[in-house]
């Protein structure tokens, strides 16, 4: 018993000496020293030693300034084997995650293994001891037997980056972008794109779109978020265009957000009346990153892409004098804002050498009207799918009835269907309608006022072609009338013509 209490005795007295010499050394030896001893001491042990430690630090050697992405990307790794082996962890709220984030806590350490081989994973805090610099950097320590070094710096370092970028893909919070004006130098310093949380609640489930055409879109995307190899085996950039277009209200946008949320894509929302030039879209882009859809809508209202073509000939010659000059006004006001960005410039751009600095993107443009963009602006390989977002039919009103009504079949179900498939009616306006107002609006309420809306549209749609037909017989019998009316006076100046060659003659 004496023994065992002169050996804890003699073990406390050790510690508490060694504890003591070791704070004067930290306190009154010069830390340029110390670094140069401690270097010394690594260095002997490991002549002994038969591990290999890599250490990875938090910032770049490069003034310290910027964060390192394999740390971050280990840390992504690492969050997982931490919750389920560490014995201290850390709970933090990251800004660019949707759910707590539980790492390793400073002076831990856990264990990983791979391919039957046993890691151990530390993180260090090492703290100045300059009193004008207070600051602390984190770094990760991967500890490993000698024997497997290559096998540990090869294959299971790209296994820990490459799970790493996936973890924090999957739990990253998805974010709406849009790009900064670069006249706005508060805006511009901040960064090039400005962002908010993407939260559009829109589905594929609830777009209004015949069923079939909705899961033939599913698969092309799938498709393509699998294709990186076989893209790179054709020799193609990793990106896709999708072209949608149609009349207002027939759910473009809000296909843009159901392709977000079924591949859990970033947006990046590109407004070209705020870029600058070429060269500024060409930096835009680069700042893009992968896994997002960059989206330009209205591209026929964005700049004016198609001027540099020659522009079909209007049918009507007739019009009056106030709606030409303010069409002319509002060209002109049109060039005065709009920027220095070109077709060329942008066709560089999405579809140029720049366009494959980064991968598994997707472009997306819409427009109203077709026959306004340039051809070689939607060719395919530049917009590889064109999708045409139409008017409400049957197939797309029985799944708004259902998103709006929770109904799946009606009475007036037969009456509707033969009303959608004769009038033009955009899903918009069919959501509205089917939408209760009041908290007495019941199925039977809204199908109703449905049926009258189609059936008002009908008519409207009706009076409209009469007078479009009635104004084309006019415009016809004035061209008819001013051709003839030039007919006669060309008549009249060539009998003028002969009139005056006869009497010259006869003057000579």
């Amino acid at each position: 018993m004496f023994e065992a209490g002169a050996l804890f005795g003699f073990t406390g007295t050790t510690m508490a000496s060694l504890m003591f010499f070791w704070s004067m050394y930290r306190q009154f030896v010069p830390y340029q020293l110390r670094d140069y001893l401690e270097k010394c001491f690594y260095k002997m042990f490991g002549l002994v030693s038969t591990s290999v430690h890599i250490k990875f630090t938090e910032y770049t050697e490069d003034k310290g300034l910027k964060k390192s992405q394999a740390y971050d990307l280990i840390r992504n790794y690492l969050s997982s084997k931490s919750t389920a082996r560490a014995q201290r962890l850390k709970a933090n709220e990251s800004k660019n995650s949707k759910s707590l984030v539980l790492s390793l806590d400073d002076h831990e350490a856990v264990e990983d293994v791979f391919q039957g081989v046993k890691v151990v994973w530390s993180l260090s805090v090492w703290k100045s001891d300059n009193q004008a610099d207070s600051s602390e950097r984190k770094y990760l320590t991967l500890s490993f037997h000698n024997r497997y070094r290559e096998m540990i710096t090869t294959t299971y370092l790209d296994h820990v980056l490459r799970e790493g970028k996936e973890i924090g893909l999957k739990n990253r919070e998805r974010k709406l972008y849009t790009n900064n004006s670069s006249q706005d130098y508060s805006a511009w310093r901040e960064g090039r794109w400005s962002n908010v949380p993407f939260d559009h609640p829109a589905t594929f489930e609830t777009l209004a779109m015949d069923l079939e055409k909705k899961e033939g879109i599913k698969k092309d995307l799938i498709k393509f978020t699998k294709g990186k190899d076989y893209y790179r085996k054709v020799g193609k950039p990793w990106k896709r265009g999708y072209l949608l277009f149609g009349p207002p209200g027939t759910g473009k946008s809000t296909m843009i957000s159901a392709m977000a949320n079924f591949l859990e894509y970033d947006v990046y929302d590109l407004e070209l009346t705020t870029v600058k030039d070429n060269s500024e879209l060409k930096k835009l882009m680069l700042d893009t990153k992968g896994k997002s859809i960059v989206v330009i809508e209205d591209i026929d209202c964005s700049l004016d892409l198609t001027g540099q073509r020659k522009k079909k000939k209007e049918e009507d010659e007739d019009e009056e004098d106030e709606e030409k000059k303010a069409e002319k006004l509002l060209k002109r006001e049109r060039s005065e804002r709009e920027s220095k960005v070109t077709l060329s410039g942008l066709l560089n751009a999405i579809d140029g050498l720049w366009s494959a600095c980064s991968g598994e993107k997707i472009i997306v443009f819409t427009t109203n009207y077709l026959d306004k963009l340039d051809p070689a602006l939607i060719r395919r390989g530049r917009m590889d799918n064109h999708i045409e977002m139409s008017y409400c039919r049957f197939e797309a009103f029985k799944v708004l009835a259902k998103n709006y009504l929770e109904i799946e079949s009606h009475d007036l179900y037969g009456e509707i269907k033969r009303l959608v498939e004769e009038t033009d009616m955009s899903p918009a306006d069919v959501a509205e309608n089917l939408m209760p107002k009041s908290d007495e609006d019941d199925a039977d309420i809204c199908l109703r006022r449905l049926v009258k809306s189609l059936e008002e549209e009908k008519e409207k749609a009706r009076k409209l072609a009469e007078e479009e037909k009635k104004k084309k017989a006019e415009r016809d019998a004035r061209r008819k009338k001013k051709k003839a009316e030039e007919e006669h006076k060309k008549k009249k100046e060539t009998e003028e013509n002969g009139d005056v060659f006869r009497d010259n003659g006869n003057l000579i």
